[in-house]
């Protein structure tokens, strides 16, 4: 058996140190350390409980909404407050925003260039995976950071600025639209839906998000070629790499449930069970924090209104700073894939039936949302209402608990708050990267990452495994998040 330390890793957010133990050519054991802490729940403490909108933004400055928006419904239950239904669709339209900009940053400037490195020379679809997707020199590039910037201008018309608006409020939106923004923004969303169907699908939305089985996706990618758009390619390397058999962790699948209107989400709330193909509630009490193997004071299991966030870098055992979320003591994966798997979406639950939760499967349901949100957020741009309200006001209780549970880009979001005497007594975050790139707990039970990257295969020679790097980015991990 043979040590290998990779880290940290180029194209993810924050910093990642992966130990890995080798036998015979494959992955026998990981342990995923996060190097870097923060220390944002600290900063809370004491603070009049509206400051978290101003703080928490900060803890991440690519997923700052998903921040805001889990900060400002913890404080709006604390306050016993229900946005409007402008305030609702504004919300929406923000947070989707930011977590599709999220995807497609990650599709064409995270994930993709690895599959133009020379190691993949030699195979059919090399050429033009290089062409497009060489870092920096690929067409990709000169095309997708434009279409990300035009598309963000929504968060500009929205939200005032992005990254770090306070425009999110426990009320609602603090933003009023008028009726020449609302053409602006469904102008923007068209726009972006043209450059999602001329070069990710070369197909429509609508075609996308009706693919219902294995076999549906199969006969729509026999019906064109490698080089016909991104998605496309996509397919084409994912099945000769065999990525579907690469990264598989839990297959238990969480969502906190994304974008209600008028107390309907768009997307469902559960756990998925996949072995069982069952479906379960996910009551908050359930979760609990391991801090066994982070460098903190208190090691036994607490859930986030009682967590304790006091650092002890001798503890004996621990190997980062990254605390162990469990769900009634299971370990559990999130994400897109998990997202759309709760929701019952046709063909990411035959392919998760299939092959469970792998990298290719993160991916297809990554891009798949794109098919699903956007003619989403057309819809809720067209049912704002010029003139109404858009946010609700009511004062902040001297003694209260909140709770505020969203899905990020990459996941389940939680923000667990107490008010005493008017002021934070306790703020702890749990962020979708913790739940995938969690330590051990007590048990001795790895996290999501640690099982998937059991099994992948190192090459001889290999200081930095490619395999190993498809694993890790397919969780697309936000290391910033993982210990605020």
């Amino acid at each position: 058996m043979t040590r290998l330390v990779v880290g940290p890793f180029n194209r993810v957010e924050g910093d990642l140190e992966v130990t890995l133990d080798v036998r015979d050519g494959r992955v026998a054991a990981a342990q995923v350390n996060s190097p870097l802490f923060r220390g944002f729940e600290q900063i809370l403490l004491g603070k009049d409980p509206r400051d978290a909108l101003v703080f928490v933004p900060r803890i991440c400055g690519i997923c700052s909404v998903s921040q805001s928006a889990a900060a400002a419904r913890a404080l709006g239950d604390a306050m016993g407050l229900v946005p409007p239904p402008n305030g609702e669709l504004a919300a929406n339209l923000i947070l989707a925003n930011e977590n599709l900009a999220d995807h497609f940053t990650h599709f064409y400037l995270f994930f993709m260039p690895d599959f133009a490195r020379d190691a993949y020379a030699g195979h059919p679809w090399f050429d033009a995976a290089r062409a497009r997707f060489k870092a920096v020199e690929g067409s990709a590039t000169a095309d997708a950071l434009p279409a990300r910037a035009a598309f963000l201008q929504i968060l500009g018309i929205l939200a005032g600025k992005w990254p770090h608006s306070l425009t999110l409020q426990p009320g609602g939106s603090a933003r009023a639209i008028g009726a020449s923004e609302k053409i602006r923004v469904h102008a923007l969303l068209r726009q972006f839906r043209g450059w999602l169907e001329r070069h990710l699908f070369g197909d429509s939305l609508e075609a996308i998000a009706a693919l219902d089985s294995v076999a549906a996706l199969e006969a729509w990618k026999a019906d064109r070629a490698p080089a016909s758009s991104d998605f496309r390619l996509f397919l084409e390397l994912a099945d000769v790499l065999a990525l579907d058999r690469l990264g598989r962790a839990t297959d238990r699948f969480l969502s906190y449930g994304n974008y209600p209107t008028a107390g309907e989400p768009l997307f469902a709330r559960g756990v998925w069970h996949a072995p069982t193909e069952t479906l379960a509630s996910v009551p908050h009490t359930d979760i609990a924090e391991d801090a066994s193997h982070a460098w903190m004071a208190d090691a036994h299991p607490l859930h986030p209104w009682q967590g304790d966030t006091r650092v002890d870098i001798e503890r004996p055992g621990a190997y980062s700073w990254c605390k162990a979320p469990r769900l009634a003591g299971e370990v559990v994966e999130c994400g897109a894939l998990a997202r759309q798997v709760v929701d019952g979406q046709p063909l990411i639950r035959d392919l998760v039936a299939a092959s469970g939760g792998n990298v290719a499967n993160r991916v297809i349901a990554r891009v798949l949302e794109f098919a699903r949100v956007v003619p989403a957020m057309e819809r809720w741009v067209r049912a704002i209402e010029p003139g109404e309200a858009f946010c609700h006001h009511g004062p902040m209780p001297d003694e209260a608990q909140g709770l505020g549970m969203v899905e990020a880009a990459r996941g389940a979001l939680g923000h667990w708050l107490v008010i005493r005497q008017g002021r934070i007594a306790n703020y702890q975050v749990v962020a979708p990267t913790t739940w995938n790139f969690s330590p051990r707990d007590a048990a001795g039970t790895p996290g999501a990452l640690e099982q998937a990257l059991v099994g992948t295969p190192v090459g001889d020679g290999e200081q930095v495994p490619l395999a190993v790097q498809h694993v890790v980015r397919s969780f697309d991990p936000c290391m910033v998040c993982t210990v605020h």
